[in-house]
């Protein structure tokens, strides 16, 4: 493992791109046509912070069904346990 201040290698720089065009692909494709790269990138900012956003309240819903009153998913498994 490359120290934490080491120049990035061409297989790092190669990973990173591969994660990183097809998602500035997505939200460029969905842009006018007169926007800029910097515009681009921009607005992925703002789509990232919402997809973190609705990926947290998604989980908190998970959490909330699991445990306590909120736990309202009884399966069969759970109910023929309890017979």
């Amino acid at each position: 493992m490359p120290d934490k201040n080491a120049p990035l290698t061409s297989e790092e720089i190669t990973e990173a791109a591969d994660l990183f065009f097809p998602l500035f692909y997505i939200v460029h494709k969905r842009m006018p046509e007169w926007a800029t790269t910097e515009d681009t990138l921009k607005v992925m900012e703002n789509v990232a912070k919402l997809a973190q956003k609705e990926r947290s309240k998604k989980r908190e819903e998970a959490t909330k069904l699991k445990f306590g009153f909120n736990n309202t998913l009884n399966t069969e498994e759970d109910t023929d346990e309890s017979d």
